[in-house]
């Protein structure tokens, strides 16, 4: 029986449920999430280029410094539209992602923070990003969670 590989896009999230499949959870970027992770790396962007401009003896540091600050902003104006697009679905058996992206929950390794970010990594060491989470302590444990109640049913 050959596999179907159906087309889709990067922000397209296709979930066809299995049999016995329920959805806990739909997973989006939050937008105060998303703007703050933007700020943070305006910060750290002037830091960075104000300190290579001090170092290399520039006297525009200032002007660089705010260059890297306008084009962090223009950065998050650009991708905005695309990233609040994107949405993760967890089920009882798997999380299934933008651009055809699925981890098993029985595949699941670990389910961890990063930032504002959630970070998954399977047992095969593949690792997945869920960028943006508004309150991602508490998705994180409800990942688990669902993680574990499988594996008990499973006897995994």
């Amino acid at each position: 029986m050959a596999e179907e590989i159906r087309e889709s896009r990067l922000a397209d999230t296709v979930f066809e449920p299995e049999p016995g499949e329920k959805i806990l959870r739909e997973i989006r970027s939050d937008k105060a999430t998303y703007w703050r992770d933007h700020g943070v790396m305006a910060v750290l962007g002037m830091g960075v280029v104000g300190m290579v401009l001090s170092f290399i003896g520039s006297d525009h540091v200032a002007i660089g410094s705010l260059g890297a600050v306008l084009a962090l902003a223009v950065r998050g104006l650009w991708l905005y539209s695309e990233q609040m697009k994107f949405r993760w679905v967890l089920s009882n058996m798997r999380l299934v992602g933008p651009g055809g992206r699925q981890v098993y929950l029985l595949e699941l390794e670990k389910a961890r923070r990063l930032f504002g970010d959630i970070q998954l990594i399977t047992r095969s060491g593949d690792k997945h990003l869920i960028k943006h989470i508004a309150q991602s302590e508490n998705v994180v444990a409800e990942i688990e969670a669902a993680r574990d109640k499988r594996a008990k049913r499973k006897g995994a």
